[in-house]
C-alpha cells in the first residue's frame, strides 16, 4: 500500500520567494509605476540643489584655488562664460547632478522594490549590502580625487603656463572635465566590489583572480590613459588604486569562498 501523497507539496528550491506571475504588460505597467515615482522624487531633489547652485559651483572650483596659488597665476582662480547660457547651464547640469545623488537612495529602492519579486532568499540579503559597499565606496572614490588628486593635477597642467600662455578657463570646458574627472574616480574605486560580486555569484573563484592579475595591471593602465587627461601624475593617481583595489577584491573573493565553504558543510 502507498503512502499518502502530502496535501501540500514542499515548493521547489529553485523558484524564488513570494514569486508571482506577472503578464509582460503588468512588468512594463510596475516598471512605469517604479520610473514616475522615481522622477517625481527628482523633482524636489533638483530643486533643492538649484537653491544651493552657487555652493555647488564654488564647491567644484575649489580645488582649482591651490594649484593657482601655488603657481603664483596672475590673477584669481574665476571661471569666464562666453556664451550668454553658459552659466544658466552649467548651474542646471550640476543642480541634475547633483538632484540624482541627493534621490538617489529612493532611486535605489524603487529599483529594488521592481526586481525584488524575483529574487532568492540568499540574493536578497546580499544586495542591500552590496549596495551600501558600493554607495561608500563611489563615494571614497570622488573624495580621493576631489582632496589628493585633483589639486595636484591642476598644478601639473596649469604650470604649462607663461607670460606668453596665459590659462584663461571657462565654463564649457573645466565643469565637464571636472565632473567626468569626478565620476571616472568614484567607478574606479567599485572594482573590489565588482570583483567580490563575481566572486560571490561564483562566476569566478579568487585563484582565477589571482592569476589574472599579471593581466589586470595591463588593463589598469589601459584604462587610467583613457579616463585622465593623460598627464603622468593623474594616470599614475588612478592606477594605483586600481590595481591595489583589484587586489583588496581578491582578499574579498577569498573570504567569501571560505564562508561559503562553511555553509556547504553545515
Amino acid at each position: 500500500m502507498t503512502e499518502p501523497i502530502p496535501a501540500t507539496a514542499p515548493e521547489p528550491p529553485s523558484a524564488p520567494e513570494d514569486d508571482q506571475e506577472m503578464t509582460f504588460f503588468e512588468h512594463l505597467g510596475d516598471l512605469r509605476a517604479r520610473l514616475l515615482r522615481s522622477i517625481l522624487a527628482l523633482v524636489p531633489a533638483v530643486a533643492i540643489a538649484w537653491f544651493f547652485k552657487k555652493e555647488i559651483k564654488d564647491f567644484l572650483i575649489a580645488p582649482l584655488k591651490p594649484a593657482w596659488e601655488r603657481l603664483d597665476l596672475p590673477g584669481e582662480a574665476v571661471l569666464r562664460f562666453a556664451g550668454p547660457a553658459d552659466a544658466f547651464m552649467m548651474y542646471m547640469k550640476n543642480s541634475i547632478i547633483v538632484g540624482v545623488l541627493l534621490a538617489s537612495p529612493w532611486i535605489f529602492w524603487q529599483l529594488w522594490m521592481f526586481i525584488s519579486p524575483g529574487l532568492y532568499k540568499k540574493e536578497k540579503t546580499l544586495a542591500v549590502p552590496f549596495i551600501v559597499a558600493s554607495t561608500v565606496c563611489f563615494v571614497g572614490g570622488a573624495v580621493f580625487g576631489y582632496k589628493l588628486v585633483f589639486p595636484e593635477a591642476f598644478t601639473v597642467l596649469l604650470g604649462f603656463s607663461d607670460e606668453t600662455l596665459v590659462a584663461t578657463l571657462f565654463v564649457k570646458d573645466y565643469m565637464p572635465f571636472f565632473r567626468r574627472m569626478l565620476l571616472a574616480f568614484g567607478v574606479v574605486f567599485e572594482v573590489p566590489v565588482i570583483v567580490a560580486f563575481l566572486a560571490g555569484a561564483g562566476i569566478v573563484t579568487w585563484r582565477q583572480l589571482l592569476q589574472f592579475s599579471r593581466w589586470w595591471i595591463i588593463v589598469a593602465a589601459f584604462i587610467s590613459m583613457l579616463l585622465t587627461p593623460q598627464d603622468v601624475y593623474t594616470m599614475v593617481m588612478m592606477l594605483v588604486p586600481l590595481v591595489l583595489l583589484y587586489f583588496v577584491g581578491v582578499g574579498v573573493a577569498y573570504v567569501i569562498s571560505l564562508f561559503q565553504k562553511k555553509g556547504e558543510q553545515a
